[in-house]
């Protein structure tokens, strides 16, 4: 079966992620999904938030860049979520968008090789590993951590191009594609990472004025594909296309001036019903 989940935009103000979080949970949303884009919500400590604010609700961070932190430093987070709240967490990484790794100083000359070096450390640090490396980037001298998980943490990766999307299904569980992706394109996804769980972001609306809200924002963001507009079952026909792509999970994508609470409401009480 599809996972469906949603989105809480970091254009929304921190502080009303619990209580959206919370809407979710009693509406019984599989998944939300937060972002750790620059220079807004902090991930970690949103999805430490989302969390401690719900039961049941698994949270998603998509993503954290992997030039911001320390492998080791990521690790220990990771494992004091996991060993808090479960397998509720779904940690998310990325190489990032390269003009942000810019502005921070922390940009990469390869951030190919950067990615790969991190996400296999921090796989082997959340198994409870004692780890060694000189690469490039990665430097670790018999670092283990004393509280690892007991169950490792699925760890997805965000990807756009061929490379990353085989690295990604090569080093991580899941492979993120970003909003804008189509179903042609998440089928090409799903042969460069064979085995690993697709995980997409698309844009959904309902109500008066949908398809044109969504097309502006597909064009601030420069995407070809504007996402699903419509009823719930016009919405759910569309998941169903990208769930026969490939997409193991569908997470619905607002815009930034919709009512979050309202959203998580939506996906989880009037489209996730309709999809199998």
């Amino acid at each position: 079966m599809t996972t469906i989940g949603a989105i809480f935009l970091p254009s929304n103000p921190p502080e009303t992620l619990r209580s959206v979080a919370q809407a979710a949970d009693q509406a019984g949303l599989e998944e939300l999904w937060i972002w750790e884009d620059c220079f807004l919500n902090g991930g970690l400590t949103a999805a430490t938030a989302a969390l401690a604010s719900t039961e049941n609700l698994r949270v998603g961070v998509g993503i954290m860049p992997v030039p911001f932190r320390n492998v080791a430093s990521l690790a220990m987070e990771l494992a004091t979520l996991g060993r808090m709240f479960g397998e509720r967490p779904l940690p998310g990484i990325g190489h990032g968008v390269q003009e942000w790794m810019g502005q921070v100083g922390a940009r990469a000359a390869s951030p190919l090789t950067l990615l790969r070096e991190y996400a296999t450390a921090l796989r082997d640090l959340l198994r409870g590993e004692t780890v060694t490396v000189d690469g490039r980037y990665v430097k670790l001298d018999k670092v283990r951590l004393d509280w690892p998980p007991e169950v490792p943490p699925v760890l997805s990766i965000a990807a756009g191009g061929p490379k990353t999307i085989a690295l990604a299904g090569e080093v991580g569980d899941a492979v993120v594609l970003a909003g804008g992706t189509t179903p042609a394109q998440v089928a090409e996804a799903a042969k460069a990472a064979p085995g690993a769980q697709l995980v997409v972001f698309l844009p959904a609306l309902t109500g008066p004025g949908a398809a044109d809200k969504l097309a502006r924002d597909a064009e601030v963001y420069k995407t070809d594909y504007p996402g699903l507009s419509g009823t719930p079952a016009e919405i759910a026909a569309g998941v169903a296309e990208f769930a026969a792509a490939g997409a193991g999970k569908v997470i619905l994508q607002p815009v930034p001036g919709e009512d979050p609470a309202a959203y998580v409401r939506w996906v989880a009480e009037e489209v996730r019903p309709l999809v199998d």
